[in-house]
């Protein structure tokens, strides 16, 4: 089931239930009013829906962008572990 944490958003308090540890949400909460705090800066707005879907749009790219580069990072040093058994294979015959 995991833990039972208090995060607030927007002025909200809101229960979450998670595996992740205490800092790990306290991370996280601060991550995402950083970026909740970057867009009402920047868009001069009062509409908390808005800005919610503009956060969560931010964090999905930057995931996605994240979760890209790892999944070409994996192909890379497979590429590589895969030169350096055919170079192992060839050299003991």
């Amino acid at each position: 089931m995991g833990s039972l944490h208090r995060i607030k958003v927007l002025g909200r308090e809101l229960q979450v239930r998670g595996t992740a540890t205490p800092e790990r949400v306290r991370k996280i909460e601060e991550y995402i009013n950083r970026t909740v705090a970057e867009l009402e800066a920047s868009t001069k707005s009062n509409d908390s829906l808005g800005i919610a879907i503009l956060a969560l749009l931010n964090i999905t790219e930057a995931f996605l962008e994240l979760s890209a580069d790892s999944e070409n990072r994996g192909k890379t040093v497979d590429e590589r572990i895969t030169r350096m058994l055919r170079c192992i294979e060839d050299a003991v015959g």
